[in-house]
């Protein structure tokens, strides 16, 4: 896995990988970001990016102090799957 960049000015984790972008956006509020899309080129798809994007985020958010809405409805179903971070839930 490439590493995972994130861009505060811009509200965005990014990655590339075989010389394709992917992409996690948020919008951030006071005490909380909302995961809003998560973008992986089908082209990389299938290897775990996505779920390497949101975790990158929900660590962020956690190490922040900050409540996460996840919009995006594969960042949803991820958060289900690890309710581990359920205390981030907004």
């Amino acid at each position: 896995m490439a590493d995972i960049h994130h861009d505060s000015a811009a509200h965005r984790f990014t990655t590339e990988v075989d010389g394709h972008r992917a992409y996690l956006e948020y919008e951030a509020g006071e005490g909380r970001i909302a995961i809003t899309h998560t973008i992986v080129p089908p082209e990389i798809g299938g290897r775990g990016i996505a779920a390497a994007l949101v975790q990158a985020a929900l660590e962020y958010a956690r190490d922040h102090g900050q409540a996460v809405d996840p919009q995006c409805s594969y960042a949803d179903v991820w958060m289900r799957r690890h309710p581990e971070f359920d205390a981030l839930r907004a």
